[in-house]
């Protein structure tokens, strides 16, 4: 099983070369991309992955491009790996005649990652043998808020940063399935329909009610908009204002994920086998409107999928669910 573990980093001076090595990871994935739209131009497939990993070693040596060293190997291969899965993607939907647009252009400034797979970096230890808060990218040392302890075999490690500018780092760990945790059985079964009141609707009459983080923080986010829209366009001013925002909406996305993560474990625990109705997000906007998407029904139902896993407990769609 493969766990994520995710750990802020300490604000200091060497995190901007980190923030350089994503940019460039940037510049990388956009030549990539220019690639591909010339390549399928002309010949009308998308570029194979093998063959752009080869062009881009041969573009390493000529100096115009020699800075592209200063990245690992390991993370262009896994830029290349991304296009390819979003091109396979694309064309998958393209025969399925659903709407998708191809990979496109991002900005060096709002390119948020890079992903190391087993080099690059070093993670250090302690005396007894643990693994410490720092780690070494590139030759450099970096510091992290170590929350919990790491557990598991690291198969990647993801460097990220957020519209507020502040880095995490990812740790993919494959980790033993027998962890798990032991549950003992309640013999319990409960279905749960969608809404917004109450959040999820249940068979045994235990609704559940979502908390109106939004609507809690919405005159804020009024406000800010209204200060946003008087700023001058490209201006300090203006950047100040949509620093502010972004941390108002990252405030109340923390606020759902938080309850939603309580609100899986709690089901985990109380219930063996739990049954939701099968998520049709568009026709609930259309009865909803876009109070539906604050609700965030899809990600819950993700985590829930994911505690399940740890606690043994069954979750299933049931399409044909009705409760009164």
């Amino acid at each position: 099983m493969i766990k994520t573990y995710c750990y802020k980093l300490y604000k200091r001076k060497q995190n901007k070369y980190l923030v350089h090595l994503i940019e460039l990871a940037g510049e990388i994935y956009n030549h990539c991309i220019a690639l591909h739209k010339r390549y399928y131009r002309l010949y009308k497939i998308y570029l194979d992955k093998n063959k752009l990993q080869v062009h881009i070693t041969k573009l390493k040596k000529l100096d115009k491009y020699a800075h592209w060293y200063e990245l690992n190997s390991q993370a262009i291969q896994e830029i290349t790996d991304r296009i390819e899965r979003a091109y396979t993607l694309f064309f998958r939907n393209l025969k399925r005649k659903v709407k998708t647009a191809p990979p496109g252009f991002k900005r060096r400034k709002k390119y948020k990652s890079f992903t190391m797979k087993l080099r690059g970096y070093k993670l250090l230890k302690t005396k007894a043998g643990q693994y410490d808060n720092a780690i070494l990218i590139a030759g450099k040392k970096h510091k992290f808020f170590k929350s919990r302890e790491i557990e598991g075999n690291i198969k990647t490690v993801t460097v990220k940063r957020n519209k507020l500018g502040d880095l995490y780092i990812y740790f993919a760990c494959e980790t033993d399935s027998a962890n798990s945790k032991v549950k003992t059985g309640t013999g319990k079964i409960v279905w749960y329909d969608y809404g917004l009141k109450p959040y999820l609707k249940a068979s045994d009459g235990n609704d559940i009610e979502l908390p109106m983080f939004f609507r809690e923080n919405q005159s804020a986010i009024k406000k800010l908009n209204r200060a946003f829209s008087r700023k001058q366009k490209n201006s300090n001013g203006i950047e100040r204002v949509k620093r502010k925002l972004y941390k108002q909406q990252y405030k109340i996305a923390n606020q759902r994920k938080d309850f939603q993560f309580k609100l899986a474990n709690e089901l985990c625990g109380k219930y063996d086998v739990i049954y939701l109705k099968e998520l049709n997000l568009k026709s609930m906007r259309k009865l909803w409107g876009i109070k539906i998407l604050s609700s965030a029904h899809n990600n819950f139902y993700n985590i829930l999928n994911h505690q399940s896993v740890k606690y043994g407990v069954t979750v299933t769609e049931a399409p044909e669910l009705h409760i009164s």
